[in-house]
């Protein structure tokens, strides 16, 4: 890949991310997967989801797969498709600038970083860092820094959880990330509250039950919703129920596409 069409996939999924329509990302865990899902007509962008990734390779999620593993995975997606394309890269694996040099390096142009409920002061650090490696490799980077504060809220208040979010948010982007992750089941008010505080079009979450519909998140301005591990597990599903119906004596289903 040529640094100008680096440039330009980074260029694209930035405007995607800042347009008023809603980016919606199926997510992907190897080449098969990417070009199913790019395959799809509407199909913009391209994110992996690092869980999947893990779990096809045999390993739990949480930064046991090695660092070069995951990035040797996302440079194949990269290589199958002319989308831009964005890598979960859970927390850095001990280093997130030189984790993030490494995917820019394959041509990764976005990526998700965990906070894990660091210290505010040394996960904006990150941010920042970061953003120095996009600015010194000349393109426009879509680091989707993501604050834990939902999902390892415990039993905290819930509006003790939404002020730190909302707090942590705000400290990414003065470091400099275009946009903010918040995953959990966020209700509209809780939705409403973050877009205010962050911004339209600065803060994306994952498509899992009981979130407002796309069309209601798109009006109240949040830039992208994605599937983590979500479209791996319908998958794995679908592949379960073959087995389950060949048991019952059935076969294929009619709706069954040739894919590849």
């Amino acid at each position: 890949m040529t640094d100008s069409s680096i440039k330009d996939r980074g260029a694209e999924l930035l405007r995607l991310h800042q347009d008023t329509q809603l980016l919606t990302v199926v997510n992907v865990w190897d080449v098969i997967s990417a070009k199913a899902v790019a395959g799809v007509a509407g199909t913009t962008a391209l994110a992996t989801a690092s869980h999947s990734i893990a779990a096809s390779r045999g390993y739990e999620d949480g930064e046991n797969i090695p660092v070069d593993e995951m990035i040797e995975e996302c440079r194949r997606i990269v290589a199958a498709t002319s989308l831009p394309v964005s890598a979960d890269l859970e927390g850095g694996y001990g280093d997130p600038a030189g984790t993030i040099r490494k995917a820019i390096g394959v041509g990764v142009v976005g990526a998700n970083l965990e906070d894990q409920m660091r210290p505010l002061t040394e996960a904006a650090a990150n941010v920042e860092a970061i953003m120095k490696v996009a600015s010194d490799e000349g393109i426009d980077f879509v680091l989707n820094a993501r604050t834990d504060a939902f999902v390892k809220a415990g039993d905290r208040d819930p509006a003790d959880v939404l002020a730190d979010a909302i707090a942590r948010g705000r400290a990414y982007l003065d470091a400099g990330a275009p946009v903010v992750f918040v995953p959990g089941r966020l209700d509209e008010a809780q939705v409403s509250a973050l877009v205010e505080a962050l911004g339209p079009q600065r803060l994306t979450l994952i498509g899992i039950p009981g979130i407002p519909p796309l069309a209601r998140l798109e009006e109240l301005g949040v830039a992208r919703v994605s599937y983590g591990p979500m479209s791996q597990r319908v998958a794995l599903t679908a592949l379960q129920e073959l087995v389950e119906a060949v048991h019952a004596g059935g076969g294929v289903p009619a709706t069954m596409r040739t894919l590849n």
